[in-house]
C-alpha cells in the first residue's frame, strides 16, 4: 500500500495549471513538494498566505511563515501575506478552484467527516466547512482503512460531517476512486500491488468495478 508520500504524489498528478488551490493539514500539505515544475498554480492557507511554495530545507526555515496546521513554508515570488477575514473572504467568494483535506471517513454520496470523534478532544472546527461548501473540487486524500481494519469509505458516515456530498474524489493508500453523482465509489485505478479483490474487502460502500483497473502512475 502507498505511505503518505505516495498518496501525495498521486494527488499532484489531479492539479491542472492555472488552478487556485487550498491543501488541508496532514497528507494535503505533502502535495506542493510533487507539483510539476512546468505548471503553475496558486497555493493558499486560510490562516492568511497566497503563494505556498515547497517545504522549506534546513537552511530556508523562517519560523514567521506557517500554514494553517503550524508548519513551516516558503513563499513563492509574488506571494501575498493578509488577514485570516480577507482568506475566508476568498474561500467563501467561491475563489478556490481545488481543496484537497484528509478525512476521518467518506460516505458513498460524498459526505465528509473529518473534524471530531465524539468523546476526544479537538482544537476547533478550523476552516473544513467552509471549504467544503465553497470549492469548486474536493478531493480527499486519507487511509482506506482504520488502524483496526474497519473501512473508513461507507454507506453512510458514522462521526460528525464536516460537508454533504462535496467530495468528487477519493485518493487513499490502496485505490483512486470517483464519486458518482448518483452514490457510489468507481474504482479508477489501484496501487501498485493491491489486489481488486483486496479493494472490494476494504470497502464498506458501494463500489463500482467497470472493466480492468489498472495500477497508478507515480512519476
Amino acid at each position: 500500500m502507498l505511505d503518505k508520500t505516495g498518496i501525495a504524489k498521486r494527488i499532484a498528478r489531479e492539479i491542472r495549471d492555472g488552478m487556485y488551490i487550498n491543501l488541508g493539514i496532514g497528507i494535503p500539505t505533502l502535495v506542493a513538494n510533487f507539483i510539476p515544475p512546468q505548471i503553475d498554480v496558486v497555493l493558499q492557507s486560510e490562516n492568511g498566505l497566497l503563494g505556498i511554495g515547497p517545504f522549506p530545507t534546513e537552511g530556508e526555515i523562517d519560523p514567521d511563515l506557517i500554514n494553517a496546521g503550524k508548519q513551516t513554508i516558503t513563499m513563492m515570488p509574488g506571494s501575498a501575506l493578509f488577514s485570516s477575514a480577507e482568506s475566508f473572504g476568498m474561500i467563501r467568494g467561491g475563489h478556490v478552484d481545488l481543496t484537497i483535506l484528509g478525512a476521518m471517513e467518506v460516505s458513498e454520496r460524498g459526505d465528509i467527516a473529518n473534524w471530531k470523534v465524539p468523546g476526544k478532544m479537538v482544537k476547533g472546527m478550523g476552516g473544513a466547512m467552509d471549504l467544503v461548501a465553497s470549492a469548486k473540487h474536493i478531493i480527499v486524500a486519507m487511509q482506506h482503512c482504520s488502524r483496526d481494519g474497519a473501512s473508513k469509505l461507507l454507506p453512510d458516515c458514522t462521526l460528525p460531517l464536516t460537508g454533504l456530498r462535496c467530495v468528487k474524489k477519493v485518493v487513499t493508500d490502496m485505490a483512486v476512486l470517483d464519486i458518482l453523482p448518483h452514490g457510489g465509489f468507481k474504482l479508477l485505478e489501484r496501487a501498485p500491488g493491491i489486489s481488486v479483490e483486496q479493494i472490494k474487502n476494504a470497502t464498506s460502500g458501494k463500489l463500482i468495478i467497470e472493466g480492468e483497473i489498472p495500477e497508478m502512475e507515480l512519476e
